[in-house]
């Protein structure tokens, strides 16, 4: 999304990713934190009708944008950003312009709304949501995205930038989710679509857009179907600006480079209605807890033998509540048992390359992601943990593959 907050410089936006299609039935799992989760900011926009939003919690930005070549100005207060007395955000973009309000055209066409935490709330890392319903109609651009925080000393796009969910009116079904750093930018930020199935719109229903963010890996899920994993790997050795904190921002763009100008069949007043956002520890909790990892057929990962030395391989057994199947996911990214890491053997990154226990060096073939959706992702392959052949079978070896979303890939930490 296009860069104009109050007191920082402007930058160009995301143009539009590869659309891919909605995965199939046995790659959707629930992209929701685990109940023991942190929740690290929450507004569920609770209030009388026409009330503003929380000045604890947001901003509100003013005025237009002339980088993207947006048509609309954003709007103080209440007028284009209100609750509705149900529970509910709305973000209202009007055809109308009272106060005389000047765009970098000209005299402006539109008024809308846009808010962003900066100075009130950041977070480093973590699962960051929000359940909206987006407009529908040729020209309609919102937004829920996140801008490093330290955007004001080091600019744009150095700061770095998480576009969560876009959508451009002319893809009814169809959002976006992107990156963008030094060197790829703009049109040249890195990301993909998630498509509806079916023919269904956007503008249809509420949806849940999400990222899972941790050190080396942001994951993107819609309704908690994920659809995309960026990593440093998908930079071409350039920076990865993710390490830090960001502050959230919610809008409604009208018209600009991607989405177009608004015609005749565009609607107003149009509305982008946001029914929470809320931020929680990226892990649910699990950084430091310790508890069986169970998987297909409801078996456990297992260290064969309650072996301690290097090289001792990791397999599917029923669950007895041993040592060997005792797992501490640790603050650093490893997951240990019977005081040694899980690890990619040779620090392998090809599909089949097998898990062992190795002693604990720091590596990242020793890392792993604990994405809310049930995948456990080896941070240096950017692969799922895969129970060999989709078997459940006792002895069952583990293997690094390729994310497919199957159920030889799901697991759960039980603790």
């Amino acid at each position: 999304m296009a860069l104009c907050t109050l007191a920082l410089v402007c930058c160009s936006g995301a143009v539009a990713a590869p659309a891919v299609a909605a995965p199939g039935p046995e790659a959707r799992s629930a992209a929701v934190p685990a109940a023991a989760a942190a929740v690290t900011f929450s507004d569920d926009f609770d209030g009388p009708a026409g009330a503003a939003v929380d000045g604890g919690k947001w901003q509100i930005e003013t005025g237009d944008n002339v980088n993207n070549h947006e048509r609309q100005y954003y709007t103080a207060g209440n007028s284009n950003a209100a609750l509705d007395g149900r529970g509910n955000l709305v973000i209202t973009a009007r055809k109308e312009n009272p106060g005389n309000y000047q765009c970098w055209y000209g005299r402006c066409e539109y008024t809308s709304a846009r808010l962003n935490t900066s100075g009130k709330f950041t977070s480093t890392y973590g699962h960051v949501e929000a359940r909206m319903k987006v407009p529908r109609g040729q020209g309609m651009w919102p937004a829920f995205w996140m801008l490093g925080s330290d955007i004001g000393q080091v600019g744009w796009p150095n700061s770095g930038e998480i576009d969560i969910m876009e959508n451009v009116g002319f893809e009814p079904g169809t959002v976006h989710g992107t990156i963008h750093g030094p060197g790829y930018s703009g049109s040249g930020g890195i990301g993909a679509g998630y498509t509806l199935p079916g023919g269904q719109a956007f503008a249809d229903a509420f949806h849940t857009f999400a990222i899972d963010w941790s050190p080396e890996a942001i994951t993107w899920s819609v309704d908690g179907n994920v659809y995309q994993r960026r990593t440093p790997a998908d930079l071409g050795g350039r920076s990865w600006v993710f390490n830090k904190p960001f502050f959230l921002i919610l809008n409604l763009a009208v018209g600009g480079y991607w989405p177009g100008d608004p015609d005749g069949s565009t609607s107003f007043p149009n509305q982008l209605v946001v029914d929470y956002v809320r931020v929680s520890t990226l892990d649910g909790g699990t950084g430091g807890r310790t508890g069986t990892i169970t998987g297909i057929g409801g078996k456990c990962v297992d260290v064969a033998g309650a072996g301690t030395a290097n090289g001792t391989p990791i397999q599917l057994h029923d669950c007895n509540g041993n040592a060997a199947q005792r797992w501490t996911a640790a603050s650093d990214g490893t997951l240990r048992a019977l005081g040694k890491c899980l690890d990619v053997r040779d620090g392998g990154t090809g599909d089949g390359a097998q898990l062992h226990l190795w002693d604990c060096v720091g590596a990242a073939s020793q890392r792993w992601a604990l994405p809310a959706a049930r995948d456990i992702v080896n941070i240096k392959a950017d692969k799922c943990v895969d129970a060999t052949g989709n078997s459940s079978a006792d002895g069952t070896r583990l293997q690094i593959w390729t994310c497919a979303g199957t159920p030889n890939q799901k697991w759960t930490f039980n603790g």
